[in-house]
């Protein structure tokens, strides 16, 4: 019988197949005594299975390279941590053995970072991987992960770890399924890097059958249970249509009236800059800088290592923008050297340019980097702070750059609702702004953007989220200046039309996504996509917005 279920869908295209479940997770060791005289053998293959785990981990990374890399890299420092292997140790001096200790000792952890608040829920779950990985090493079970399997499959998991979403094979695994997560998780953001078509906050994802077919649609958020063939020839036509359309679709975004919409590529390093350029972006509009910094996290990269990453990008885009986003640390990025450990809710402290106006040093370092690795080039390089949250903020972040000797523009993330409701104000001090909507949407509605529970606020067709979004948009045009959106919401092609018809000048989204919103833009006008705006911020729910801004758009 054939049944709908509706979750998330964090990234295009539609996947039909057979459902195969993740690896079980690692069970609990038994808890048992073991001789003094065996402590110290003990606490010698712990510290080895630690240090497999997070050779392996980094192992992963290097192959997957880009944002995958900097968040495998962060899990094996995590594996490393000096605290939790001290903890170790001591739980195996007074008796435990190996694998009961690292289980023990991970589950205080664990508490510890449940009970600092929702915002580290996303690292809770990265850690229980890293756990599994050290108990399994320690027990000599098979490491839990993606099943083997000859034929192609629709991955279904409770949460899939960064080290698994990594490293799917696309010719495997035609598209996943989650029951936790989020739009703007790692799995999520992961997917759209491999553009894979996934679904994720999926109430009972789990209790699907093995071997049920099922449909994906990635865009929709839709699962077609036993999908008759009628559904399935139906799907695979919009897949086709789908195809055909981003072919077509080339050269500069623009409406189909040629208001042109710049189209640019979030990126973590040079890894990325490959598949931004394959796929046709226009330049880059968002850098994240912090990976560079999380490949250690006890101290800043030098200025050398600094300037070579940036002219790596920057030499790639010639004549193109390139948008760099100076160090975020702080929150989910927490980074030894420079943020707190013990603060009571880290999403809402020292996080941002806070961490680097109380660290001058730091992004004096990177600003001076920046322009060096600039110098000569033919590039229009643009620097921006992350969580600016008004004029004060923005005045400081512009005087740090001009200090720098940095010939470059001088612009404000908007991830903070006071910044856009100010931003006529934060525009007296840089020229111009971009929207960071998964932010933004997380401090709009307290909606941590790790948790699946909440991730009906976390929709960035959330109308509230939109007025946020028109209000910025008005305070640039009526400036002079522009106003772009960096967020995951830009990789939405319907949204982006949307965003469009809000008055934003440019879009910046993962590579994969680029063809989907270039070849969805073209098909319509900009008075088209302004009614759409206008019918999506008169709505009263995420869905009832997607639902007006299709309805208009469609013609209906």
């Amino acid at each position: 019988m054939e049944t709908t279920l509706r979750g998330v869908g964090v990234s295009h295209g539609v996947a039909i197949g057979e459902v195969r479940h993740m690896g079980t997770a690692v069970l609990e060791p038994p808890a048992r005594q073991i001789p003094a005289e065996e402590a110290e053998r003990e606490q010698g293959r712990a510290r080895q299975a630690v240090e497999a785990v997070a050779a392996d981990l980094m192992a992963r990374g290097n192959l997957a390279g880009g944002e995958a890399q900097a968040v495998l890299e962060a899990q094996a420092l995590m594996a490393q941590d000096p605290e939790l292997i001290a903890d170790v140790d001591r739980r195996i001096a007074v008796g435990s053995t190996a694998e009961r200790a690292v289980y023990d000792a991970f589950a205080a952890y664990r508490d510890l970072l449940a009970g600092a608040g929702e915002y580290l829920a996303g690292r809770v779950a990265d850690l229980d991987d890293v756990r599994n990985r050290i108990v399994a090493r320690l027990l000599g079970v098979p490491m839990p992960g993606v099943p083997d399997s000859d034929e192609p499959y629709v991955l279904v998991a409770r949460d899939l770890a960064p080290a698994d979403t990594a490293l799917l094979d696309p010719t495997l695994v035609l598209g996943f399924v989650t029951e936790e997560g989020g739009p703007t998780s790692h799995s999520a953001i992961l997917a759209r890097a491999l553009g894979v078509p996934a679904v994720v906050a999926l109430p009972g994802a789990v209790e699907l059958a093995e071997g049920t077919v099922i449909a994906v649609d990635g865009s929709t958020g839709e699962i077609f249970v036993n999908p008759g063939e009628e559904k399935k020839a139906q799907l695979e036509a919009s897949a086709a249509e789908r195809k055909a359309a981003l072919a077509s679709a080339t050269g500069p975004g623009a409406t189909s009236d040629g208001h042109k919409v710049p189209l640019l590529a979030n990126i973590g390093g040079p890894a990325d800059v490959a598949a931004a350029l394959a796929a046709g972006a226009e330049g880059v509009g968002l850098f994240r800088t912090e990976f560079l910094f999380l490949d250690d996290s006890k101290s800043a990269p030098s200025e050398e290592k600094q300037v070579e990453t940036y002219q790596q990008v920057l030499e790639a885009f010639p004549e193109g923008r390139v948008v760099v986003r100076v160090l975020d640390a702080g929150a989910d990025k927490p980074l030894d050297f420079l943020t707190p450990a013990d603060e009571p809710n880290p999403a809402l402290g020292v996080r941002g340019l806070r961490t680097l106006l109380e660290h001058p040093e730091v992004l004096r370092t990177q600003l001076s980097a920046l322009a060096k690795a600039a110098e000569g080039l033919p590039v229009y390089l643009e620097v921006m702070a992350p969580m600016v949250a008004d004029r004060t903020d923005a005045k400081a972040f512009a005087d740090a750059c001009r200090a720098a000797g940095l010939r470059a523009k001088f612009g404000a993330m908007v991830e903070i609702p006071s910044a856009a409701l100010r931003a006529r104000s934060v525009l007296q001090e840089v020229e111009f702004l971009s929207l960071g909507t998964n932010d933004l949407a997380q401090y709009t509605f307290a909606a941590d953007r790790q948790v699946g529970a909440v991730s009906r606020l976390q929709d960035p067709w959330q109308p509230a989220l939109l007025d946020l979004v028109a209000i910025a948009a008005e305070a640039a045009r009526a400036e002079g200046k522009s106003c772009g959106v960096c967020g995951e919401a830009a990789s939405d092609p319907m949204l982006a039309c949307v965003l469009t018809g809000l008055g934003v000048t440019s879009l910046s989204m993962g590579a994969a996504s680029l063809p989907y919103v270039r070849a969805t833009l073209a098909k319509y006008t900009l008075a088209q996509c302004e009614r759409a705006a206008a019918a999506a911020r008169a709505a009263d729910s995420a869905d009832e917005a997607r639902t007006a801004a299709q309805a208009v758009l469609s013609g209906e």
